[in-house]
């Protein structure tokens, strides 16, 4: 189902966008260099900035119709735009900062107060200043404003760009709670791949103001790591799983995925439960048969698909069921191995060096 349809072309100084993409729910990422258009692609999907001509429409609402004669003001398109910067009213207190949308338009709201509060972490500093907050508490502020609006759909341009790598850990996990909590779609601009990686649903590549390819976060999150000039030591791919065994004795939980089961450490694991694991290509190692008497417990049978030499390195696609890891190991062990596409082979994974991108209580479907 298509909660935003875009097909627009427009022109921002000397350059020009040409973009068309549907987005579902969820979280859309539009991902790309900087310079690449991502904010004025959304401040032209907002409305404070024109295309030159395109449809753009939205929760089943057209904003932008250029052939129609439609072109909605930002106030009357139901959106909220958090930026990268908080831009809270230094003169009013959080509780103020948080409300003025509602005030300024006229509005009553239908998202309580208090959940939003709740689900932002925020409620010990609601008679604060913004100057005494830290710039993570800010941002949070800034989202419950956008959220308290009312949006049918919320913007998102690179909100922790300002922010230290700390408080982007900070606040991570409560876009991740407005993504399952909210039931807001949203469109994230960002640059990160971690971020991307932990958040997004769908992601849309944008280059020179163009759309090279829309697809799930696990297919170009592997295509991105696979693409000439990328930077390989960062290159890393997404696998889904469910939860099906929990060792509170060893604080370990087993994760059944398509054609294999990982072994991972932590707490806050409950049977049923999804998660999105991020896995380095460098931290992954390959093997031709199982072993024993490892401190490797996690060894996934897989089938050599794409085998890419670059130097003294080889980046290879394991296929895993339908899901797919990427591995990059020295081409000596390549050749070693006699890895080619359709060989069996086992993927090497330490628990430790599997990152969790998000965690869902749900069922997967089927």
């Amino acid at each position: 189902m298509s909660v935003l349809d875009v097909d627009i072309k427009g022109r921002a100084g000397s350059f020009e966008i040409e973009t068309a993409f549907s987005a579902g729910p969820g979280v859309t990422a539009l991902f790309g260099p900087s310079g690449a258009g991502k904010s004025t692609l959304l401040k032209m999907i907002a409305g404070t900035a024109r295309p030159l001509s395109g449809r753009i429409v939205a929760a089943g609402r057209t904003l932008y119709d250029s052939a129609a004669g439609i072109d909605l003001p930002p106030e009357r398109r139901g959106i909220g735009f958090v930026f990268q910067e908080a831009r809270l009213f230094p003169h009013l207190s959080v509780r103020r900062n948080l409300t003025y949308a509602r005030w300024a338009g006229r509005r009553r709201g239908t998202r309580p107060f208090d959940e939003v509060v709740a689900l932002l972490g925020i409620g010990d500093r609601l008679d604060n200043a913004p100057a005494t907050l830290s710039g993570g508490e800010r941002q949070r502020v800034a989202i419950g404003r956008a959220l308290l609006a009312d949006p049918a759909l919320l913007l998102m341009d690179e909100p922790l760009s300002s922010l230290d790598k700390a408080r982007r850990a900070e606040i991570l996990p409560y876009l991740e709670a407005i993504r399952a909590e909210a039931g807001i779609p949203i469109v994230y601009v960002s640059h990160e791949t971690a971020e991307v990686a932990q958040l997004a649903d769908t992601v849309v590549l944008i280059e020179a103001g163009r759309v090279t390819a829309v697809g799930p976060a696990a297919a170009m999150l592997a295509r991105l790591s696979l693409a000439a000039g990328s930077d390989a030591s960062e290159a890393a791919t997404l696998l889904e799983g469910r939860v099906i065994e929990t060792d509170p004795a060893y604080h370990t939980a087993t994760i059944a995925l398509d054609g294999g089961q990982l072994e991972l450490t932590g707490d806050g694991f409950a049977e049923g439960m999804i998660v999105r694991l991020r896995v380095r290509a460098a931290d992954v190692a390959i093997a031709s048969v199982a072993h024993d008497g490892l401190s490797i417990r996690n060894q996934l049978p897989c089938l050599v698909g794409e085998v890419r030499r670059d130097g003294a390195f080889a980046m290879v696609t394991l296929h895993l069921g339908e899901q797919r890891l990427i591995a990059r190991i020295t081409a000596k062990s390549a050749d070693m191995l006699n890895l080619a596409p359709g060989r069996k082979a086992y993927a090497l994974l330490k628990a430790v060096s599997v990152e969790m991108a998000r965690v869902e209580r749900r069922e997967m479907p089927g």
